[in-house]
């Protein structure tokens, strides 16, 4: 991740400041609300030593999640509060940090996601709107900020180069990806939703085992599980099993909320386990690139047994992960006798598999 310099607030010590990138460049200019929020949101102690309160709490009362409250024939209207580049230099492509004001009217459960409806007229019927695009929301219910009124998403650019010449052509970039990282303070968006079953954290077990596996922007969900484990005070819900993330980039410059995972692994070891593959920068067994099926296959029998024992696995991002890491599964069960398709048969049948990829 690219760390961008943030004022140190005189509340802050040298570990504080870790929490930093949680929070966007653009909420230092002129609007003295959003300068209290900023405030707000970087006076964060040490997780180890307390947590943040949130507000409100009634945001734990419902029994069911919240479903598509809003329609993209009656889409709400929020606000962009700020947008921050997220990646360093060598990261290939751009990927932003987006924090949205819903004022509460939108709420949301961990693991849910958005539907935003860029502006402009749909090409492909002419006289109507864009069709919406679903983003996993990349907060937890109580939003950046820990009062209830806002949600984050984790959105790479999309942008296409041509392949004869390798110069960018604009007419073909993402039109939703493009709209929402160009996004400044105070501009409107349309928002549908929230939507979504399949990713949301199963709460009933308290000391559960939680295996997060992610490429790219498919860390969204999980910034917002782990943010509810380790840096919110909730009455409702006190986590004391063991999360573990597994996260593949491209490169050092590519990590997403690495300060966040950095400090929870250092501040909750029994509790948080984090590991990172870098396809540029590091090598597997077998002298290739390091993508995220390597890792999983470097601790299969660990995860394994964790998920004999009734461990959750989860797997968001790009839909190309899937067949490398179903692949890797399948061969490493089959090297320890047992048929794959029993076991992910098994799983389903538990419900401790989530897959979200797109």
């Amino acid at each position: 991740m690219a760390h961008l310099a943030l004022s140190q607030a005189s509340n802050l010590n040298s570990q504080d400041k870790l929490w930093a990138p949680v929070i966007t460049l653009n909420l230092k200019a002129n609007h003295s609300r959003l300068r209290n929020r900023h405030v707000t949101c970087m006076s964060v102690q040490q997780a180890s030593v307390s947590k943040v309160a949130v507000s409100p709490l009634g945001l734990e009362d419902a029994a069911e999640p919240p479903l598509n409250l809003h329609k993209p024939k009656e889409p709400y209207t929020a606000t962009i509060v700020s947008v921050e580049r997220l990646v360093g230099p060598k990261a290939p492509g751009e990927t932003c940090h987006i924090v949205i004001d819903h004022g509460g009217n939108v709420p949301y459960w961990e693991g849910q996601s958005y539907g935003v409806i860029p502006p402009g007229e749909n090409p492909k019927k002419p006289g109507a709107p864009h069709n919406v695009r679903l983003y996993s929301i990349a907060s937890t219910r109580y939003g950046d900020f820990f009062d209830g009124k806002t949600a984050s998403l984790c959105v790479r650019r999309a942008v296409y180069y041509d392949p004869e010449t390798g110069k960018e052509d604009p007419s073909k970039n993402g039109i939703c990806s493009n709209f929402l990282c160009n996004s400044k303070p105070g501009d409107k968006i349309q928002i549908t939703g929230p939507s979504g079953k399949i990713m949301l954290l199963p709460e009933k077990d308290p000391n559960a085992t939680h295996i997060m596996i992610a490429t790219g922007t498919g860390v969204a969900p999980y910034r917002g599980y782990l943010r509810r484990m380790f840096m919110e005070s909730v009455p409702t819900y006190k986590f004391g099993g063991l999360a573990w993330l597994f996260l593949g980039v491209a490169n050092t410059d590519s990590l997403l909320y690495d300060d966040e995972f950095t400090k929870y692994a250092k501040d909750y070891p029994e509790n948080f386990r984090y590991d990172r593959a870098l396809s540029r920068e590091q090598k597997n067994k077998k002298g290739g690139k390091m993508y995220v099926q390597d890792k999983i296959e470097e601790y299969s029998d660990e995860i394994f047994k964790l998920l004999d024992n009734g461990a959750h696995i989860y797997f968001c991002g790009l839909k190309g992960m899937m067949p490398g890491i179903q692949d890797t599964l399948k061969r490493v069960a089959e090297e320890s006798g047992f048929s794959w398709e029993e076991k992910l048969s098994q799983l389903k049948k538990n419900k401790q598999w989530h897959v979200e990829v797109y």
